[in-house]
Protein backbone atom coordinates (compact mmCIF):
# COMPACT_ATOMS: atom_id res chain seq x y z
CA UNK A 1 0.00 0.00 0.00
CA UNK A 2 1.31 3.80 -0.60
CA UNK A 3 2.48 5.21 2.37
CA UNK A 4 2.25 8.95 3.32
CA UNK A 5 3.91 10.11 6.15
CA UNK A 6 2.31 13.49 7.89
CA UNK A 7 4.37 16.37 8.79
CA UNK A 8 4.28 15.79 12.44
CA UNK A 9 5.42 17.47 15.28
CA UNK A 10 4.15 18.01 18.53
CA UNK A 11 4.29 21.41 20.33
CA UNK A 12 4.38 21.58 23.75
CA UNK A 13 2.03 25.01 23.70
CA UNK A 14 -0.14 25.63 27.30
CA UNK A 15 -3.80 26.35 25.17
CA UNK A 16 -4.32 29.65 26.28
CA UNK A 17 -8.06 29.70 25.91
CA UNK A 18 -10.19 33.14 24.83
CA UNK A 19 -13.04 32.07 27.09
CA UNK A 20 -16.67 33.59 26.63
CA UNK A 21 -19.21 32.17 28.74
CA UNK A 22 -22.59 32.76 26.55
CA UNK A 23 -24.65 30.67 29.22
CA UNK A 24 -28.11 29.71 28.36
CA UNK A 25 -28.51 31.75 25.50
CA UNK A 26 -31.44 30.86 23.30
CA UNK A 27 -33.25 32.00 20.22
CA UNK A 28 -36.07 34.48 19.76
CA UNK A 29 -39.20 32.79 18.30
CA UNK A 30 -38.62 31.88 14.61
CA UNK A 31 -41.42 30.75 12.56
CA UNK A 32 -39.81 30.95 9.14
CA UNK A 33 -39.34 28.69 5.84
CA UNK A 34 -36.24 30.74 4.17
CA UNK A 35 -36.10 30.66 0.05
CA UNK A 36 -32.61 30.22 0.15
CA UNK A 37 -30.20 27.83 1.78
CA UNK A 38 -27.30 28.69 4.08
CA UNK A 39 -24.38 26.32 3.56
CA UNK A 40 -21.21 25.15 5.84
CA UNK A 41 -19.96 28.85 5.44
CA UNK A 42 -23.03 30.37 7.53
CA UNK A 43 -23.58 31.99 4.62
CA UNK A 44 -26.86 32.02 2.52
CA UNK A 45 -26.63 30.58 -0.61
CA UNK A 46 -28.02 30.77 -3.92
CA UNK A 47 -28.52 27.03 -4.98
CA UNK A 48 -25.93 25.05 -5.87
CA UNK A 49 -23.65 26.87 -3.05
CA UNK A 50 -22.07 24.64 -0.04
CA UNK A 51 -23.13 24.13 3.32
CA UNK A 52 -23.01 26.08 5.32
CA UNK A 53 -23.90 13.81 29.47
CA UNK A 54 -23.68 14.38 32.50
CA UNK A 55 -21.42 16.69 34.58
CA UNK A 56 -19.15 13.87 36.31
CA UNK A 57 -17.53 14.40 39.31
CA UNK A 58 -14.45 16.23 39.01
CA UNK A 59 -11.52 14.31 40.16
CA UNK A 60 -9.54 17.79 40.49
CA UNK A 61 -8.12 20.23 37.26
CA UNK A 62 -5.56 19.79 35.33
CA UNK A 63 -3.45 22.03 32.72
CA UNK A 64 -4.28 21.52 29.50
CA UNK A 65 -2.11 21.79 26.77
CA UNK A 66 -2.10 21.38 22.60
CA UNK A 67 -0.04 19.21 20.59
CA UNK A 68 -0.22 19.70 16.83
CA UNK A 69 -0.02 16.16 15.94
CA UNK A 70 -0.37 15.89 12.27
CA UNK A 71 -0.45 18.68 9.11
CA UNK A 72 -1.00 18.68 5.21
CA UNK A 73 -4.16 17.08 5.45
CA UNK A 74 -6.91 17.35 3.04
CA UNK A 75 -10.25 18.27 4.57
CA UNK A 76 -10.55 15.55 7.05
CA UNK A 77 -13.64 14.48 7.95
CA UNK A 78 -14.94 11.28 9.93
CA UNK A 79 -12.63 9.94 12.42
CA UNK A 80 -12.56 6.62 14.23
CA UNK A 81 -10.45 4.09 16.19
CA UNK A 82 -9.26 0.97 16.05
CA UNK A 83 -9.17 -1.88 18.79
CA UNK A 84 -5.21 -1.28 18.56
CA UNK A 85 -5.42 2.82 19.19
CA UNK A 86 -4.93 3.07 15.50
CA UNK A 87 -6.93 6.10 13.87
CA UNK A 88 -8.79 5.53 11.25
CA UNK A 89 -9.86 9.38 9.04
CA UNK A 90 -11.31 10.50 5.76
CA UNK A 91 -10.90 12.98 3.18
CA UNK A 92 -14.01 14.49 2.15
CA UNK A 93 -12.47 15.94 -1.20
CA UNK A 94 -9.45 12.83 -2.13
CA UNK A 95 -11.85 10.52 -1.08
CA UNK A 96 -8.51 8.56 0.79
CA UNK A 97 -8.86 6.66 3.59
CA UNK A 98 -6.25 7.44 6.16
CA UNK A 99 -4.55 5.09 9.04
CA UNK A 100 -2.29 6.72 11.29
CA UNK A 101 -0.26 5.04 14.31
CA UNK A 102 0.67 5.97 17.69
CA UNK A 103 3.60 8.04 16.40
CA UNK A 104 2.16 9.33 13.98
CA UNK A 105 2.86 7.54 10.79
CA UNK A 106 0.41 8.06 7.93
CA UNK A 107 -0.77 5.09 5.58
CA UNK A 108 -3.13 5.34 2.84
CA UNK A 109 -5.20 2.12 3.41
CA UNK A 110 -7.76 2.78 0.33
CA UNK A 111 -9.64 4.90 -2.05
CA UNK A 112 -13.28 5.05 -1.33
CA UNK A 113 -15.57 5.35 -4.23
CA UNK A 114 -17.07 8.80 -3.49
CA UNK A 115 -17.14 11.58 -6.09
CA UNK A 116 -16.07 14.95 -4.26
CA UNK A 117 -18.62 17.91 -4.84
CA UNK A 118 -19.14 20.54 -2.96
CA UNK A 119 -20.15 19.37 0.89
CA UNK A 120 -20.11 15.80 -0.28
CA UNK A 121 -17.86 13.28 -0.74
CA UNK A 122 -16.16 11.15 1.97
CA UNK A 123 -17.72 11.73 4.78
CA UNK A 124 -18.64 9.50 8.07
CA UNK A 125 -16.88 6.75 9.96
CA UNK A 126 -17.38 4.15 12.38
CA UNK A 127 -16.04 0.85 13.50
CA UNK A 128 -18.07 -1.66 14.74
CA UNK A 129 -18.25 -2.57 17.90
CA UNK A 130 -17.40 -6.19 17.17
CA UNK A 131 -14.36 -4.74 15.06
CA UNK A 132 -12.65 -7.54 16.48
CA UNK A 133 -14.50 -10.34 15.50
CA UNK A 134 -15.96 -9.35 12.35
CA UNK A 135 -13.49 -6.79 10.96
CA UNK A 136 -15.74 -4.14 9.99
CA UNK A 137 -15.51 -0.48 9.37
CA UNK A 138 -18.86 1.87 7.97
CA UNK A 139 -18.46 5.12 5.72
CA UNK A 140 -21.26 7.43 4.69
CA UNK A 141 -19.87 8.77 0.95
CA UNK A 142 -21.46 10.62 -1.87
CA UNK A 143 -21.45 9.01 -5.46
CA UNK A 144 -23.33 10.29 -8.73
CA UNK A 145 -26.92 9.23 -7.48
CA UNK A 146 -26.57 9.39 -3.82
CA UNK A 147 -25.46 9.51 -0.42
CA UNK A 148 -25.40 6.05 1.08
CA UNK A 149 -23.69 3.84 3.82
CA UNK A 150 -21.26 0.70 3.44
CA UNK A 151 -19.25 -1.50 5.61
CA UNK A 152 -15.91 -3.24 4.39
CA UNK A 153 -13.05 -4.60 5.62
CA UNK A 154 -10.05 -2.62 5.40
CA UNK A 155 -8.32 -2.71 1.88
CA UNK A 156 -11.42 -4.79 0.67
CA UNK A 157 -14.64 -3.50 -1.87
CA UNK A 158 -17.32 -1.85 0.37
CA UNK A 159 -20.81 -3.66 0.27
CA UNK A 160 -23.40 -1.09 0.67
CA UNK A 161 -26.16 -1.08 3.71
CA UNK A 162 -28.02 1.74 2.94
CA UNK A 163 -28.73 3.35 -0.74
CA UNK A 164 -30.75 6.67 -1.68
CA UNK A 165 -29.98 9.32 1.41
CA UNK A 166 -30.05 12.08 -1.01
CA UNK A 167 -27.45 14.44 -2.07
CA UNK A 168 -26.57 18.11 -3.47
CA UNK A 169 -24.00 19.87 -3.55
CA UNK A 170 -25.00 21.30 0.10
CA UNK A 171 -26.86 19.64 3.37
CA UNK A 172 -25.41 16.62 2.71
CA UNK A 173 -25.50 15.57 6.69
CA UNK A 174 -22.72 12.06 7.16
CA UNK A 175 -21.73 11.68 10.53
CA UNK A 176 -22.33 7.70 11.22
CA UNK A 177 -21.68 6.12 15.01
CA UNK A 178 -22.37 3.53 17.07
CA UNK A 179 -24.93 4.01 19.60
CA UNK A 180 -24.58 2.78 23.28
CA UNK A 181 -27.10 0.18 21.70
CA UNK A 182 -25.24 -1.30 19.13
CA UNK A 183 -27.24 0.07 16.46
CA UNK A 184 -25.98 2.26 13.66
CA UNK A 185 -27.07 6.07 13.58
CA UNK A 186 -26.76 8.02 10.68
CA UNK A 187 -27.34 11.87 10.72
CA UNK A 188 -28.57 13.39 6.77
CA UNK A 189 -29.56 16.81 5.47
CA UNK A 190 -32.01 17.97 3.72
CA UNK A 191 -30.26 18.12 0.26
CA UNK A 192 -31.61 21.82 -0.27
CA UNK A 193 -35.31 20.62 -0.40
CA UNK A 194 -36.38 21.52 3.07
CA UNK A 195 -39.89 19.33 2.33
CA UNK A 196 -37.37 16.15 2.98
CA UNK A 197 -37.34 17.00 6.48
CA UNK A 198 -40.78 16.51 7.37
CA UNK A 199 -41.34 13.75 4.81
CA UNK A 200 -40.78 10.35 6.56
CA UNK A 201 -40.68 8.25 3.70
CA UNK A 202 -37.42 10.40 2.65
CA UNK A 203 -34.37 9.67 4.07
CA UNK A 204 -33.02 12.99 3.93
CA UNK A 205 -33.56 15.54 7.29
CA UNK A 206 -32.89 12.87 9.44
CA UNK A 207 -31.68 10.75 12.28
CA UNK A 208 -31.54 7.29 11.02
CA UNK A 209 -31.12 4.17 13.07
CA UNK A 210 -30.16 0.39 11.41
CA UNK A 211 -28.85 -3.07 12.65
CA UNK A 212 -25.13 -3.47 12.23
CA UNK A 213 -26.06 -5.20 8.45
CA UNK A 214 -28.51 -3.11 7.57
CA UNK A 215 -31.56 -3.61 9.13
CA UNK A 216 -34.04 -2.38 10.37
CA UNK A 217 -34.78 -2.66 14.47
CA UNK A 218 -37.98 -3.38 15.42
CA UNK A 219 -37.96 -1.64 18.37
CA UNK A 220 -37.41 1.54 15.82
CA UNK A 221 -40.19 4.32 16.29
CA UNK A 222 -41.84 4.17 13.37
CA UNK A 223 -42.53 0.58 11.53
CA UNK A 224 -40.57 -0.67 9.54
CA UNK A 225 -38.86 2.39 9.06
CA UNK A 226 -35.25 3.23 9.58
CA UNK A 227 -36.07 6.77 10.73
CA UNK A 228 -35.50 7.65 14.14
CA UNK A 229 -36.38 11.23 14.42
CA UNK A 230 -37.31 13.70 11.59
CA UNK A 231 -37.49 17.61 11.09
CA UNK A 232 -33.91 18.25 10.70
CA UNK A 233 -32.16 20.63 8.16
CA UNK A 234 -28.39 19.10 8.39
CA UNK A 235 -27.26 17.29 11.33
CA UNK A 236 -23.13 16.75 11.11
CA UNK A 237 -22.41 15.76 14.68
CA UNK A 238 -23.59 12.89 17.36
CA UNK A 239 -22.44 12.46 20.37
CA UNK A 240 -24.22 10.02 23.76
CA UNK A 241 -23.47 10.98 27.28
CA UNK A 242 -23.13 7.76 30.08
CA UNK A 243 -27.28 7.71 30.68
CA UNK A 244 -27.19 7.13 26.86
CA UNK A 245 -28.84 10.42 25.91
CA UNK A 246 -28.51 11.41 22.47
CA UNK A 247 -27.34 14.77 21.47
CA UNK A 248 -27.35 16.18 17.50
CA UNK A 249 -25.76 19.50 15.88
CA UNK A 250 -27.40 20.60 13.36
CA UNK A 251 -27.03 23.76 11.12
CA UNK A 252 -30.09 26.80 10.97
CA UNK A 253 -29.82 28.84 8.06
CA UNK A 254 -30.08 32.47 8.51
CA UNK A 255 -30.18 32.94 12.24
CA UNK A 256 -29.92 30.04 14.82
CA UNK A 257 -27.55 27.09 14.67
CA UNK A 258 -28.38 24.26 17.53
CA UNK A 259 -27.80 21.14 19.63
CA UNK A 260 -30.87 19.02 20.46
CA UNK A 261 -31.55 16.21 22.60
CA UNK A 262 -32.65 13.49 20.64
CA UNK A 263 -35.84 11.40 21.56
CA UNK A 264 -37.02 8.80 19.11
CA UNK A 265 -39.89 9.65 16.81
CA UNK A 266 -39.88 13.11 17.39
CA UNK A 267 -40.22 16.36 15.29
CA UNK A 268 -37.70 18.70 15.39
CA UNK A 269 -39.22 21.03 13.44
CA UNK A 270 -37.53 22.31 10.28
CA UNK A 271 -38.50 24.15 8.01
CA UNK A 272 -41.17 25.32 10.36
CA UNK A 273 -39.19 26.76 12.79
CA UNK A 274 -35.21 27.64 12.81
CA UNK A 275 -33.53 27.60 16.46
CA UNK A 276 -35.83 27.94 19.78
CA UNK A 277 -39.75 28.25 18.62
CA UNK A 278 -40.80 28.46 22.26
CA UNK A 279 -44.36 27.70 23.26
CA UNK A 280 -45.38 28.38 19.57
CA UNK A 281 -43.37 25.05 18.38
CA UNK A 282 -44.07 22.86 21.60
CA UNK A 283 -48.08 23.54 20.54
CA UNK A 284 -47.51 22.63 17.21
CA UNK A 285 -45.87 19.05 18.29
CA UNK A 286 -42.28 20.12 17.89
CA UNK A 287 -39.43 19.49 20.18
CA UNK A 288 -37.08 22.71 20.65
CA UNK A 289 -33.33 22.92 20.92
CA UNK A 290 -31.35 22.74 24.12
CA UNK A 291 -28.83 25.83 22.77
CA UNK A 292 -28.58 27.57 20.34
CA UNK A 293 -26.41 29.80 18.79
CA UNK A 294 -25.85 32.61 16.15
CA UNK A 295 -25.06 31.57 12.74
CA UNK A 296 -21.59 33.56 12.79
CA UNK A 297 -20.68 31.50 16.16
CA UNK A 298 -21.20 28.42 15.06
CA UNK A 299 -22.02 26.51 11.96
CA UNK A 300 -21.92 23.13 14.24
CA UNK A 301 -20.23 20.07 12.72
CA UNK A 302 -18.71 16.94 14.94
CA UNK A 303 -19.69 16.92 18.79
CA UNK A 304 -18.41 14.37 21.18
CA UNK A 305 -19.20 14.04 25.05
CA UNK A 306 -16.29 13.47 27.43
CA UNK A 307 -16.59 10.27 29.01
CA UNK A 308 -13.90 9.04 31.05
CA UNK A 309 -11.59 11.18 29.64
CA UNK A 310 -8.13 12.61 30.59
CA UNK A 311 -9.08 16.21 31.77
CA UNK A 312 -11.30 16.26 34.90
CA UNK A 313 -12.98 19.41 34.43
CA UNK A 314 -14.13 18.87 31.66
CA UNK A 315 -15.64 15.29 32.10
CA UNK A 316 -19.62 14.76 31.00
CA UNK A 317 -19.42 18.07 28.99
CA UNK A 318 -20.55 18.59 25.08
CA UNK A 319 -18.30 19.78 22.80
CA UNK A 320 -19.33 21.06 19.07
CA UNK A 321 -16.98 21.92 16.38
CA UNK A 322 -17.64 25.09 14.93
CA UNK A 323 -16.88 25.69 11.12
CA UNK A 324 -17.75 30.11 10.58
CA UNK A 325 -16.99 30.14 14.06
CA UNK A 326 -13.47 28.88 14.06
CA UNK A 327 -13.81 27.97 17.75
CA UNK A 328 -14.73 25.01 19.62
CA UNK A 329 -17.76 25.04 22.02
CA UNK A 330 -17.71 23.09 25.18
CA UNK A 331 -21.17 22.88 26.79
CA UNK A 332 -21.30 21.53 30.50
CA UNK A 333 -25.10 19.66 30.67
CA UNK A 334 -26.99 19.77 34.11
CA UNK A 335 -28.34 15.96 35.18
CA UNK A 336 -31.68 16.62 33.06
CA UNK A 337 -30.15 17.27 30.09
CA UNK A 338 -30.36 20.64 29.51
CA UNK A 339 -27.28 23.20 28.46
CA UNK A 340 -26.05 24.90 32.25
CA UNK A 341 -22.97 26.56 30.89
CA UNK A 342 -21.03 27.27 27.59
CA UNK A 343 -17.45 28.37 26.75
CA UNK A 344 -15.61 28.94 23.74
CA UNK A 345 -11.96 26.94 23.05
CA UNK A 346 -9.49 28.02 20.68
CA UNK A 347 -11.59 31.19 19.18
CA UNK A 348 -9.73 32.14 16.12
CA UNK A 349 -6.53 30.56 16.81
CA UNK A 350 -6.74 27.68 14.03
CA UNK A 351 -9.64 28.26 11.76
CA UNK A 352 -12.77 26.19 11.09
CA UNK A 353 -13.01 23.21 13.15
CA UNK A 354 -14.58 20.31 11.62
CA UNK A 355 -14.78 17.73 14.17
CA UNK A 356 -13.64 16.63 17.60
CA UNK A 357 -13.61 13.09 19.16
CA UNK A 358 -12.48 11.37 22.36
CA UNK A 359 -8.97 9.24 21.96
CA UNK A 360 -8.89 5.82 23.43
CA UNK A 361 -6.55 7.46 26.09
CA UNK A 362 -9.21 10.21 26.90
CA UNK A 363 -7.60 13.21 25.00
CA UNK A 364 -9.19 15.09 22.56
CA UNK A 365 -8.57 15.50 18.92
CA UNK A 366 -9.65 18.26 16.95
CA UNK A 367 -9.50 18.30 13.04
CA UNK A 368 -9.72 21.62 11.39
CA UNK A 369 -11.27 22.21 7.70
CA UNK A 370 -9.26 25.20 6.34
CA UNK A 371 -9.21 23.87 3.10
CA UNK A 372 -12.35 23.20 2.72
CA UNK A 373 -13.44 26.22 -0.06
CA UNK A 374 -14.96 28.44 2.47
CA UNK A 375 -12.64 29.34 4.78
CA UNK A 376 -8.65 30.72 3.96
CA UNK A 377 -5.23 28.26 5.17
CA UNK A 378 -4.01 29.59 8.91
CA UNK A 379 -0.80 28.21 7.27
CA UNK A 380 1.27 26.39 4.65
CA UNK A 381 0.50 23.57 6.76
CA UNK A 382 -3.48 23.32 6.86
CA UNK A 383 -5.24 21.04 7.40
CA UNK A 384 -4.20 19.90 11.14
CA UNK A 385 -5.16 17.49 14.16
CA UNK A 386 -4.58 19.07 17.23
CA UNK A 387 -4.75 17.07 20.76
CA UNK A 388 -6.02 18.22 23.92
CA UNK A 389 -4.51 16.71 26.51
CA UNK A 390 -3.09 17.38 30.34
CA UNK A 391 0.16 19.31 30.13
CA UNK A 392 3.05 16.37 29.82
CA UNK A 393 0.03 13.34 29.27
Amino acid sequence: MPKHTANVFRVALAVLFLSCAACGANADNSSSEPSTPEDESGQTASTGGEESGDTGDVGGTVEVERNFIATNLDVPWGFAFLPDGDALFTERDSGRLLRMDDSGNIEEVQMLPTRGYGEGGSLGLAVSPDYEQDGYVYAYYTTEEDNRVVRFRLGEEPEPILIGIPFNSYHDGGRISFGPDGMLYIATGDAGDPSNSQDRGSLGGKILRLTPDGGIPEDNPFPNSPVYSYGHRNVEGLAWDTRGRLYASEFGQDAYDEVNLIRPGEDYGWPEFEGDGGEEAEAAGYVNPVTTWPTSEASPSGAEILKNGAIPQWEGDLFVAALRGQRLWRLELGPDGQVTDREELLKDEVGRIRNVVQAPDGSLWVTTSNLDGYGSPVSDQDDWILRLAPRGG
